[in-house]
């Protein structure tokens, strides 16, 4: 909750530099410093921070730029 307006926050980290980013999140079943699989449940959807329903915001990032998920999430 350290990202105003994001409420509950997950970042995982990747190799050369990327990261991906859930907000809002109702339950976190990841702490800070584990390693996660591809698959594995991180938590759940939930409507923390500035939004009144159930949702999640996502983005993938390098560094301090994010880029448009579509293009790297298989179809």
């Amino acid at each position: 909750n350290e990202v105003k307006g994001m409420g509950n926050l997950i970042i995982i980290q990747h190799s050369g530099g990327w990261m991906t980013v859930y907000a809002h999140m109702d339950s976190m079943v990841v702490r800070r410093g584990a390693k996660v699989a591809v698959g594995q449940k991180i938590g759940t959807v939930g409507k923390t921070g500035k939004v009144d329903k159930p949702q999640l915001h996502f983005e993938i990032r390098k560094g301090t730029k994010a880029y448009n998920p579509s293009a790297y999430l298989k179809k």
